[in-house]
């Protein structure tokens, strides 16, 4: 992990963003608590972070309101950390955008693990940036840059995904033609919510798919994962 990423936790109730602040600065992050969703899109525009923590019953706006503003954002993180248990909230939340979903009462360590989770898939997606590896994938009509998180297709039409569906999207296209199954894509991620890969899954067909409901880049295994139907070539960005 690296040292001091930044994570703003979003919450009205003290005692949570005492808790969360202390538990996350234990293991070498730099936090900042925003009491509103106006502290936090202002905090955000002086200064982004690497990751948010946003409680959903905050006092000035609905915090759905805010995970849908920062899933058009590029680079950031977004847990969603709320009361709000039902599977309505759970997967409109991940279609918003957000990259986990974790209900109170929450086990503080349990807590800190998915975001030392979530903050390396983020890293993984930056990676072929990083290195000597190709940096843009070219499938079917599409081509995929991980660094922009950008989908383009031959026509011009572009596409901008969040950090979820890019994450997945990007280990498709670096196993094409294998199946992976839910457990693979999700990595280490703790206590998976199996219906998060469902959602993005679709998110992102809608998005590549000539007719979503009919799949013919990405199919479904029935009982066993996904695959990437298409070849892929790397090219230098």
């Amino acid at each position: 992990m690296k040292q001091n990423r930044l994570i703003y936790i979003v919450d009205d109730e003290a005692d949570i963003c005492t808790l969360v602040s202390e538990e996350l600065e234990r293991f070498g992050y730099e936090t900042r608590i925003c009491r509103t969703g106006a502290q936090a899109a202002q905090a955000i525009r002086q200064r982004r972070p690497d990751l948010c923590i946003i409680d959903l019953g905050l006092p000035d706006m609905d915090g759905m309101a805010l995970v849908r503003q920062l899933g058009e954002l590029q680079g950031i993180g977004i847990m969603i950390l709320s009361g709000r248990d039902s599977t309505p909230d759970r997967v409109l939340g991940l279609e918003l955008g957000a990259d986990d979903y974790i209900t109170k009462p929450f086990e503080p360590r349990e807590l800190v693990a998915r975001a030392n989770s979530l903050l390396r898939r983020l890293e993984q997606i930056d990676a072929p940036a990083a290195d000597s590896r190709p940096r843009r994938a070219a499938f079917g009509n599409w081509t995929f840059d991980p660094a922009s998180l950008t989908l383009s297709n031959e026509r011009g039409h572009s596409e901008v995904l969040s950090s979820a569906e890019a994450q997945l999207l990007n280990a498709l296209l670096r196993a094409p033609r294998q199946i992976l199954s839910r457990e693979q894509l999700l990595g280490d991620r703790a206590d998976p919510f199996d219906r998060s890969i469902d959602v993005r899954m679709s998110r992102i067909r809608k998005k590549i798919e000539a007719d979503p409901k009919n799949p013919a880049i990405i199919k479904t295994i029935y009982g066993a994962g996904y695959m990437l139907m298409t070849e892929v070539s790397w090219q230098q960005g």
